[in-house]
């Protein structure tokens, strides 16, 4: 017969084993989260291997590395898309050797208006702090570039960006040259943050590696200053850009498509 202290001994013993069985399990949780943050935060805003992509802003050619320290909050994988259907187009696929002359006013403001499916967001560029980048922009809309081109990435965990400017839509897409980074110290983003409201560059995650995709910040985002801002969003604009944001991404992780198709039907580059 076991004694009531025996049987005091075994039940404080098998409660112990549950507690450090649930600790176990609460720490593998955790590590798997973080890893899910880290990848997220890895490959946002990065291009690598020749592809332009969005994550460390990494994938493709268009690459930020991104540090973040906030708690993974991953959107569920399915939202009504706020957007309307695309307009009649296709993307082009015209490609340059080598980036264009510098012909802007560097002392002129510019607007990069883009006429998306889901509303007009317009962009005030920096001419005089980031003229290559400007210039750029300039050249590819004027050529049509960003026409029919769908915004391909969006974050919601860790960073928080929509990110564009691919023709392939895939992360792997670029004008074919390269523009040099511009305004790293800038203000803004000295303090390991890119404000809400910040457009900036993606890039391969090496120095002047910029292309054509960039990136619309929507929540402050922890990140280096390694990606050339070079204009600010308007407050309507951004009222387009959360909505964006608030349809989440596609497959509940943080970092993927967007559930809103995002298309940019028009993009104009004009000097005011």
């Amino acid at each position: 017969m076991v004694t009531k202290d025996a049987r005091r001994r075994q039940l404080a013993r098998e409660k112990y084993e549950r507690q450090q069985q649930r600790r176990s399990s609460l720490r593998s949780q955790a590590r798997k989260r973080n890893a899910i943050v880290a990848a997220v935060v890895a490959g946002v805003l990065a291009i690598s291997g020749g592809a332009w992509a969005a994550v460390s802003l990494a994938g493709g050619k268009d690459s930020t590395d991104a540090a973040a320290s906030a708690s993974p909050s991953a959107s569920a994988s399915k939202a009504a898309d706020p957007c309307e259907k695309a307009a009649a187009g296709k993307v082009g696929t015209k490609q340059w050797k080598k980036e264009p002359a510098v012909t802007i006013d560097k002392k002129a403001k510019y607007v990069f208006t883009l006429a998306t499916t889901c509303g007009d967001i317009a962009l005030d560029m920096d001419a005089a702090d980031a003229p290559h980048t400007v210039n750029s922009f300039k050249f590819l809309a004027d050529a049509g570039f960003f026409d029919h081109t769908k915004c391909h990435r969006l974050t919601t965990s860790g960073i928080f960006v929509l990110q564009c400017g691919d023709p392939t839509a895939q992360g792997s897409g670029g004008p074919g040259y390269t523009i040099p980074d511009e305004n790293l110290k800038a203000k803004s983003i000295s303090g390991g943050t890119y404000p809400a409201g910040t457009v900036a560059m993606a890039n391969t995650g090496s120095a002047h590696t910029g292309g054509s995709q960039f990136f619309l910040v929507y929540k402050d985002s922890t990140l280096p200053a390694s990606y050339t801002p070079f204009a600010t969003i308007t407050a309507a604009g951004m009222k387009v850009l959360n909505k964006i944001a608030a349809a989440g991404e596609a497959n509940g992780t943080g970092d993927g498509a967007p559930n809103a198709t995002v298309v940019i039907n028009k993009a104009t580059v004009t000097k005011s």
